[in-house]
């Protein structure tokens, strides 16, 4: 195990001119962010930053992010991850709650009487580029979340910032060639891109996620590594086919989708494209209490699965009674780390829903007789119309089927006679004339009378964030006081 603030040294010593970072015309070399992060640490540490201090970051994908995270990593400090583009009161909300040393990324005037670092800072080459004294994190990371319910809290990762340099993670091997389509304030692009960088990889970062893009870069970089989120998937699936079969995917060993629900008919597409073997697909969280892995090859026998519980955890399904759920009955998922509660994470501003030992990320499914996990959704976006428990994502799935739809997200709203009725937002292809009426007849043939939304709303704005996230219970309480 080394420190992380001495592996890029390692790297370098092996072969310092490979790329370790591509982002457009901008590469660095190992050796260039080893000596770029050394630089940017001694800068901190001018402002005071040092072993177990907290600090945010918000910083945007490209170059600077990746020297950043391993100068914080340098001085022994915790990175603290938040979007580049939180509105002042999101921001401000975080920061209150975290109490950083140091915030990096914002204008200054926005943290009235905070030591801010705004970005694009550049680096002072009359600091030394030698490597800094061995000294290790407390915890590796610290990821910000808003949550189903809008308010912000933080996961403090209780893995210390140590990493052994030849033990890749996820499928990845040394001196991998990935590519990051996503948002680096997201867990999944954050630990699988630095974990990466870990063992030696060179990361091809995309900055902002297009569709043609992503399949130029695959063909361009040899990309051998992907993680991408069902929407990414979708809109590259619904690329003109003659794009698609353009692309150079020869390189390409892994696909990994994570952090949203995968459409049925989505992975299916997706598995007659590039294979069954090369298609992954894992569900857990930031907290790394559990997580399951499924591979295209095991799905095609368990359709719809995100697959079994790894070693290192145990897994069960709860009714709302605490019972455990008998195989195929939906309930809460629950997890449980062989070392015990509290030993991967803790929570700042939020506390985790419990029974026992056990942990909930307030998602909702069913264990098959074989240990298989099947998702249906989250228990806060369930929607109860007349008695009859509606799965959100499973109409959702439905309706961005469709190949005039981009992108959708399904709410309940109050109902007099229901006491809710299913809504759908919905974002069409630009400059689409799809009706109601032509999705409401492509729905038919695929949900139960009961799921039909009795109302759709169309908008011109993407719906999911850059990591194919959305916030429903937002979407829900903004359109309450219209109905």
């Amino acid at each position: 195990m080394l420190p992380l603030g001495q592996i890029l040294k390692h790297h370098a010593s092996r072969d310092p001119r490979r790329p370790s970072v591509t982002h457009g015309d901008t590469v660095l070399t190992r050796i260039d962010l080893e000596t770029r992060a050394n630089r940017r640490a001694r800068a901190l540490q001018s402002h005071g930053v040092g072993a177990g201090d907290m600090i945010t970051v918000g910083l945007p994908n490209g170059a600077e992010f990746y020297e950043t995270t391993f100068a914080l990593w340098k001085l022994g400090a915790i990175p603290n991850i938040v979007s580049a583009k939180l509105p002042d009161a999101e921001l401000g909300a975080i920061v209150q709650l975290v109490d950083p040393k140091l915030v990096i990324g914002a204008d200054p005037s926005r943290l009235p009487g905070r030591t801010v670092i705004p970005d694009g800072l550049a680096i002072d080459e009359t600091l030394s580029p030698d490597p800094l004294a061995d000294v290790v994190s407390p915890h590796w990371k610290a990821m910000t979340s808003g949550g189903s319910t809008g308010r912000p809290k933080v996961i403090i990762d209780h893995m210390p910032g140590v990493w052994n340099p030849d033990q890749p993670g996820l499928l990845q091997v040394v001196d991998d060639t990935l590519l990051n389509p996503g948002p680096l304030y997201h867990n999944a692009p954050f630990a699988t891109m630095h974990t990466g960088l870990f063992t030696g990889a060179h990361v091809v970062e995309m900055g902002k996620f297009d569709a043609s893009e992503t399949l130029r870069l695959i063909g361009r970089h040899h990309i051998a590594w992907v993680n991408l989120v069902p929407t990414m998937m979708a809109r590259i699936w619904k690329l003109p086919e003659s794009e698609r079969a353009a692309a150079d995917m020869s390189n390409l060993r892994v696909v990994f989708h994570m952090a949203s629900a995968c459409p049925m008919w989505l992975k299916e597409a997706w598995i007659d494209w590039i294979g069954p073997e090369r298609l992954f697909e894992l569900y857990g969280g930031t907290e790394r209490t559990g997580m399951t892995v499924i591979s295209g090859v095991e799905w095609l026998q368990k359709k719809g699965s995100v697959g079994r519980i790894l070693p290192g955890a145990s897994m069960k399904v709860l009714d709302s009674d605490g019972n455990v759920c008998p195989p195929g009955e939906i309930g809460e998922i629950f997890f449980k780390p062989d070392e015990g509660r509290n030993k991967t994470y803790h929570y700042i501003g939020a506390e985790a829903k419990a029974a026992g030992d056990w942990e909930s990320l307030g998602d909702l499914g069913h264990i098959d007789g074989d240990g298989y996990l099947f998702l249906s959704d989250r228990r806060t976006d369930l929607i109860l119309a007349g008695g009859a428990n509606i799965y959100p994502a499973e109409v959702e799935a439905a309706l961005d089927s469709h190949p005039e739809i981009l992108s959708s997200a399904v709410v309940g709203l109050p109902d007099e006679d229901l006491g809710q009725r299913v809504h759908a937002i919905v974002q069409p292809r630009e400059g689409s004339a799809v009706t109601t009426a032509e999705i409401l007849s492509h729905l038919e043939q695929l949900l139960a009378r009961y799921k039909i939304p009795r109302s759709i709303e169309f908008i011109t704005t993407p719906l999911r964030d850059d990591a194919g996230k959305v916030r429903r219970s937002a979407l829900r309480d903004e359109r309450i006081p219209k109905t």
